[in-house]
């Protein structure tokens, strides 16, 4: 048996590779249909675990023991693979019904909820039960012996370093340059390898079933021969501080996971390459710890014991992290304006997070094979796979808690400060519980000890500076500006900052990206994207704005008299209050409009399941390179958003020209483009300076009558949307058609070879995050101006309304030759 051990372990390593690639691709398939909320993300990730959780339970008691390990495990993985293709392809026909379901049973609120996790369940169940019944499965190969709990830490941490390997292979490789087809097939292969290894070890490798000492006697509490039979303890009450200290230290693992995620993600810029970076170093620290802690496993007389200062280690690991991330971090000489190598970058990342999480990861890791051994002190267990399956489910069922409590109520409650000081306090929990039947007469002493420690511990434990919370990775920059926080708050998506420099400008911060200013520029974009979407329409009534921001967009609706009803969508609950506490007089109190209703939910799942259709959807999301926002982005989206709208209706979406590099832009573009095959592109500085830019795109598309707009913004009832667009520098139809910067059949040749951002690559995400360091705006702009012609068939009219036109035309082109 021994010598097929090492190859097992090796299988071990691919099963892990394929679970983590299909991790990734499955949580960005079913994210497009049931959205990408805290609340979404949290069913998804409790259906995933918890299937996991289920399938370590089930297996041992609905396959007998006498099935031979490597050949169940084969077959495990064939299904695997198989379900892999299934959801790949079956997932993107699920929106439809989905949305069908939705909007025909109006559900809401905790029912809404269930048919999201539904949903999951329906895709997920199946494999993520194959995969946590896998480890259960190989450890049927394996005594309850010292060396074989030994090797099962060893399985388990294979398993893991495989994860760390595709994590990183699917966040760097397979979907930046392919897409999640791609990355499925090659996790199907990787499964297929390791199934057809399997059949081949199970037809070559003999196996009996372990039925020695199953009398229920007990083996001499320290056995002299290190290899001798190690079980579990016959008495359930024997066994469950072992069983609670686990559970509680994957509670603390993804609790942990959860709050340092946000802030690391905050800090070093929240693209795809980050979470990547961020899982990798984690899952690293759980691999090295797991294989630690198998080889003492063998060696170390009181695991139990072990396991708990491994507990109590954690409380000071994850004192550790808290302060490298509240106070080395933001000290970190970092200059993110001077262009360099993204991997130079990434490789810098990789550093501050190792620095972070790693101790703790470690510890983490270490704590499995600890509990195994301590489970599996007292005398031989019959079947192997029953014991590993009880310890992993404890942990995965912490975990699963662990992970919905801290995203969804600790956090937003408490604040990530109080949730690491929670993590501190929980650690040395589990450490009290492991450690109780070792404790002499002096246990109240050693109790009150360990809290002493464990309170000094947590008082050390200081907030983010909110910087940090508003600047992310450009914090140093701002360091010297003088600049002061009117509100800080951590919601349930999103950390928001509301500042104020010493000139009175105001700035809203979300996650660590300013997504709004009172400075002229930044009014000037928010304002046309209200503007420019009701003025395109000849009469408005219905609106939808995605993402409330500061609220100057959605405010501009409240001034045009057509307007009957104006939706919003908005993904943090936290920011309509505050931005309307902070920016009223900007956003003209459209918060407590009559005509304004909020949803709060992702903006792309409340379109998919909306009936309602608009006459203006204006989109205002955050920077495409954070994780998750390509979404709002994509082909289909803009689809989705056609569909939604009434006959002449029109759609306006904001493009940064900033923090980007070409290959970025072009693809934002020419996936618009693709859908709104004759829209135009505006900008939203009137100096031929680039910023930002407005694409706008109509269902049926029709020229822009100069004579109706100089109509419109002259009547009375249109007097505040004039007042409005002048406070900006846009105070006539001539100085708002100034900002006109292209349109789709000029900018062909510029875009020829864009890449197409779609559902099933997320092309732009993985373009803006390794784009993130260049920031030449102008130089973007001026490009897109080389192509710019007089739009004959774009601007229609009287001569008399032309000519000024013409006239600014003319000038404007010869200024860019």
């Amino acid at each position: 048996m021994r010598r097929f051990l090492p190859l097992l372990l090796l299988l071990f390593v691919g099963s892990g590779c394929a679970a983590l690639i299909y991790e990734v691709v499955w949580f960005q398939l079913l994210q497009l249909v049931i959205g990408s909320s805290a609340v979404s993300l949290g069913v998804l990730l409790g259906v995933y675990m918890g299937g996991m959780c289920l399938g370590s339970l089930l297996l041992p008691r609905l396959v007998p023991a006498s099935y031979h390990p490597l050949r169940l495990y084969a077959w495990i993985e064939a299904g695997i693979g198989l379900c892999g293709l299934l959801v790949m392809y079956g997932v993107p026909h699920l929106d439809g019904v989905y949305a069908a379901i939705y909007s025909v049973v109006a559900v809401n609120g905790f029912a809404g909820i269930l048919l999201r996790g539904v949903i999951c369940a329906l895709c997920l169940l199946i494999p993520t039960l194959l995969m946590g019944a896998s480890l259960p499965a190989m450890a049927r190969w394996v005594e309850s012996s010292r060396e074989g709990v030994a090797w099962l830490g060893f399985f388990y941490g294979g398993n893991i370093v495989g994860a760390v390997i595709g994590s990183v292979l699917a966040g760097f490789y397979l979907l930046r340059l392919y897409d999640m087809p791609f990355a499925t097939w090659v996790a199907v292969a990787i499964n297929a390898g390791v199934a057809i290894a399997g059949f081949a070890l199970a037809s070559v490798a003999p196996y009996t079933t372990n039925a020695a000492n199953t009398s229920g006697e007990f083996a001499a509490e320290e056995p002299s021969d290190p290899t001798a039979a190690l079980s579990v303890a016959p008495e359930p009450a024997a066994n469950l501080p072992v069983y609670l200290t686990i559970a509680i230290s994957g509670l603390c693992a993804l609790g942990a996971e959860v709050v340092w995620t946000r802030l690391l993600s905050m800090m070093l810029g929240a693209t795809v390459y980050t979470f990547s970076i961020i899982l990798a170093v984690f899952l690293t620290g759980l691999g090295l710890g797991s294989s630690a802690g198998a080889a003492l496993a063998k060696r170390w007389k009181n695991p139990r014991a072990a396991l708990g200062v491994c507990q109590f280690a954690l409380a000071a690991t994850t004192a550790w992290a808290a302060f490298v991330i509240a106070k080395l971090i933001p000290s970190a000489d970092f200059d993110p304006t001077i262009p360099v190598n993204p991997l130079d970058v990434f490789r810098m990342d990789f550093v501050r997070c190792t620095w972070a999480i790693l101790p703790s990861a470690c510890l983490w890791g270490a704590s499995f094979p600890l509990a195994l051994s301590a489970l599996a002190h007292r005398r031989r267990e019959h079947d192997s796979g029953a014991l590993v399956g009880r310890t992993y489910a404890a942990n995965t069922a912490g975990a699963i808690i662990g992970a919905v409590t801290f995203s969804i109520i600790l956090i937003p409650a408490a604040g990530t400060q109080q949730a690491e000081r929670c993590l501190v306090i929980l650690s040395a929990i589990a450490a009290i519980i492991a450690l109780w039947r070792t404790f002499d007469a002096a246990t109240t002493t050693k109790v009150a000890a360990i809290a002493l420690l464990t309170g000094m511990l947590a008082w050390t434990v200081q907030p983010v500076p909110w910087l940090a919370l508003g600047y992310g990775r450009r914090m140093n920059q701002y360091v010297s500006y003088n600049s002061r926080p009117l509100y800080i708050g951590e919601g349930m998506n999103s950390s928001i900052v509301v500042s104020e420099y010493p000139n009175g400008t105001r700035y809203f911060h979300v996650s660590g990206k300013v997504e709004a200013t009172t400075e002229t520029f930044d009014m000037r974009l928010q304002r046309m994207l209200g503007h420019l979407s009701a003025l395109y329409t000849k009469k408005p009534e219905s609106v939808l704005i995605v993402g409330f921001g500061a609220g100057v967009t959605a405010g501009t609706f409240v001034l045009h008299p057509t307007v009957k009803k104006i939706t919003i969508s908005e993904i943090e609950p936290l920011i309509p209050p505050a931005s309307t506490k902070y920016f009223k007089d900007q956003n003209y109190d459209v918060l407590h409009d009559p005509r304004t209703e909020i949803h709060y939910d992702d903006a792309r799942h409340f379109i998919l399941t909306t009936k309602e259709k608009f006459d203006v959807i204006t989109s205002d999301p955050i920077h495409p390179w954070v994780k998750g926002t390509s979404t709002l982005y994509s082909k289909e989206y803009f689809e989705l958003c056609k569909q939604h709208l009434k006959p002449g209706g029109v759609v306006t979406q904001w493009v940064p020209l900033y923090e980007s590099d070409f290959a970025t832009i072009q693809s934002e573009i020419a996936t618009f483009f693709s859908v709104f095959p004759h829209g135009t592109i505006w900008n939203s500085d009137v100096r031929n300076e680039g910023y930002d830019v407005v694409l706008i795109g109509q269902a049926d598309p029709a020229p822009l009558n100069v004579d109706e707009w100089n109509q419109r913004l002259n009547r009375p009832d249109h007097a505040r949307v004039l007042t409005s667009l002048a406070e900006v520098g846009l105070g006539s139809t001539y100085e708002l058609i100034s900002t006109y910067a292209g349109r789709d059949d000029e900018l062909r040749p510029w875009l020829e070879g864009a890449q197409i951002n779609q559902d099933r690559n997320m092309r732009l995400q993985y373009l803006a995050g390794w784009g993130l360091n260049f920031n030449h705006p102008d130089w973007i702009y001026h490009n897109i101006l080389e192509y710019r012609k007089y739009p004959r068939d774009t601007f229609t009219g009287s001569e008399t309304a032309l000519e000024p036109v013409r006239r600014m035309f003319a000038n404007h082109l010869s200024g860019t030759k």
